[in-house]
């Protein structure tokens, strides 16, 4: 399956074609190899961590919002869905 995935990105020049569940694949296996499976370890590489929020960079650099009537954040399908959901 590893030969598989690295196919598909090395051929396409949209890193969005993985077979379905081949990028969850290769989510788990690059947090495993490099952040020891997990995702603490991960956010403090990056330089997140208490007083750097990474939900808040999301919000900040456009890649993800608000809720205009709450303090949730997520992707806009995710602030449509909680929209919804939470009846706002």
């Amino acid at each position: 399956m590893y030969g598989f995935v690295w196919l598909v990105v090395r051929e396409s020049s949209n890193p969005r074609t993985f077979a379905r569940g081949h990028d969850k694949v290769a989510e788990a296996a690059l947090l495993a190899a490099d952040y020891g499976s997990s995702v603490p370890q991960l956010l403090h590489k990056h330089g997140h961590g208490p007083g750097h929020s990474v939900t808040a960079k999301a919000v900040h650099e456009g890649s993800w919002e608000k809720c205009p009537n709450c303090a949730y954040v997520g992707a806009p399908a995710s602030i449509r869905l909680h929209q919804k959901k939470a009846d706002h």
